[in-house]
């Protein structure tokens, strides 16, 4: 494929014209379109089922990603484009004013179809569809840990252990993602039993805990000057507007760095760095997904918004379920803070 310009292929019963092969999408180390594709069709039976059934908002860089120095043109992308294939699965949301019409990576052919056009980063929220496009209740947990000048990826290994800790001692087991960025995304399943808004206040109180036991550490405030020299624990991914990158993908730097799941094993050691997308096509080829106890994940079934209390949750840890109530879930962990440093996480 990277000797030629333009390919005529069928991925999964479609027909796809692929164009501008040799095109070069990362000028800094001469990646071309050809292996962009190439590198979505190896790691496909892995993103896939961390995207699936999720609205895609997309990052396009159409001239390429440019180099550190003069970054080339990005724009979002929510609505689906007109000249889009009809079979691309789809799903139409209503917000507050409007509603979008996003594309959802379920398959091969839609994946390459967004190689195709550019659509080097994929960014999804923490909740499902079900099969008639309604929006489900969040089925994973995120929380970003991003390093402020000063920090870098061993800070961001401190907090992901501290936080770590914390959710193991409530039933619940994170998996690690370098973000192909600065920082680590670190992600726990849910059983889709509670709201987004539930969720997000939960990340929020476990940021302001994290920071009010490790203030030289860790901020949970957005606030740019507040986080020279510390990780900010960005918590608000899991509102249910929001997306985060999804494991395995690309992303738009002068590097083709890509979203990609660690072990805690990796995370201690001390040369750890992001990885560029040959590192994660050489480690896919063993078979071994190391976001599966995440993605691998099914929702039980859903009925009417008949429960609005913060009652019950199942959380998943590696591999089992646990039942644990809400309001519990820090209870171990504030029995062992002084009250007065902040308040109580979900006060009863």
């Amino acid at each position: 494929m990277a000797g030629k310009q333009q390919e005529r292929v069928t991925v999964e019963g479609h027909e796809l014209t692929l164009t501008n092969l040799g095109k070069i999408i990362y000028p800094e180390t001469g990646t071309t379109k050809a292996e962009v594709l190439e590198y979505y069709a190896t790691v496909a039976p892995f993103l896939i089922p961390a995207a699936a059934n999720r609205p895609v908002t997309r990052k396009r860089w159409v001239n390429g990603v440019g180099t550190a120095e003069h970054p080339g043109e990005v724009f979002f992308q929510k609505n689906l484009e007109d000249s889009a294939p009809r079979w691309i699965p789809r799903a139409a949301i209503q917000h507050s004013d409007h509603t979008n019409v996003y594309p959802m990576v379920n398959n091969l052919a839609t994946l390459t179809w967004m190689a195709q056009i550019a659509s080097l980063e994929i960014h999804v929220p923490q909740w499902q569809v079900d099969a008639a496009g309604k929006p489900l209740r969040p089925d994973r947990f995120v929380l970003d840990l991003d390093p402020g000048p000063g920090a870098g990826l061993p800070e961001c290994v401190e907090v992901a252990t501290l936080a770590r800790s914390i959710l193991q001692d409530m039933g619940m087991e994170p998996v690690p993602v370098t973000s192909g960025s600065k920082g680590i995304h670190l992600y726990t399943g849910l059983d889709g039993t509670l709201k987004s808004e539930q969720v997000s206040a939960f990340a929020h109180e476990l940021a302001r805990a994290l920071e009010a036991d490790h203030p030289d550490l860790v901020v949970s405030d957005m606030k740019k000057s507040l986080r020279k020299g510390k990780v900010l624990v960005d918590w608000s991914q899991n509102s249910g507007n929001k997306t985060t990158i999804v494991p395995y993908s690309l992303r738009g730097r002068a590097q083709p760095t890509v979203a990609a799941p660690r072990t805690w094993q990796e995370l201690a050691s001390p040369s750890l760095d992001q990885l560029d997308y040959t590192e994660v096509m050489e480690r896919v080829s063993s078979g071994k997904d190391h976001f599966a106890p995440i993605s691998d994940r099914h929702l039980p079934p859903h009925g009417e918004d008949d429960n609005d209390d913060a009652g019950a949750s199942a959380v998943s840890g590696g591999g089992r379920e646990r039942v644990v109530t809400v309001g519990n879930r820090l209870a171990k962990y504030v029995g062992m803070r002084d009250p007065g440093k902040t308040p109580e996480p979900f006060p009863s």
